[in-house]
C-alpha cells in the first residue's frame, strides 16, 4: 500500500522532462490532398533533417527520428523541461497505395514537409 501510494506520488510530481526522455513521442501531422497527391506537414521543431528516416509500405508512411537536446550556454542546469528529447515515431494511413510513390522533402520553418507524388496506375 505505501509502495502504490509512493509510486503514485511520483508519477503526478516526476519532472516532464523525466517522463519525456524515455518515452516514444508523436509529432503533429496536418495531411492535405493535392493534385499530385497528399501533402503531409510534420511539427519538428528542433529536429536535425539529418536525424529523420522515412519508409512507405503499403498505404502507410512512417516517419521516425530523434530530437537531440543541445545547450545555448555552458555552465547552465534546468529548472524546467517540458520538451521531449528523445525519439519519435509518426505513421499516417493514405486511402491509396504508396508502393511507388516518390517523396519530396523539404524543411521549412520547423516543419518538415513531405510530398507524396502517386504514380498513375497503368490500366
Amino acid at each position: 500500500m505505501a509502495t502504490d501510494f509512493i509510486r503514485i506520488r511520483q508519477s503526478l510530481f516526476l519532472p516532464a522532462a523525466e517522463g519525456a526522455r524515455e518515452a516514444v513521442w508523436h509529432p503533429s501531422t496536418d495531411v492535405y490532398r493535392t493534385r499530385e497527391g497528399w501533402l503531409l506537414k510534420f511539427d519538428l521543431a528542433g529536429v536535425r533533417p539529418e536525424d529523420v528516416q522515412f519508409s512507405l509500405r503499403g498505404q502507410r508512411l512512417t516517419v521516425r527520428g530523434k530530437r537531440r537536446d543541445w545547450c545555448l550556454e555552458e555552465g547552465c542546469s534546468y529548472y524546467l523541461m517540458e520538451i521531449a528529447y528523445s525519439h519519435f515515431e509518426r505513421s499516417i494511413d493514405l486511402p491509396c497505395n504508396l508502393e511507388r510513390a516518390k517523396l519530396a522533402t523539404e524543411y521549412r520553418n520547423g516543419m518538415l514537409l513531405v510530398r507524396i507524388r502517386l504514380e498513375a496506375e497503368a490500366p
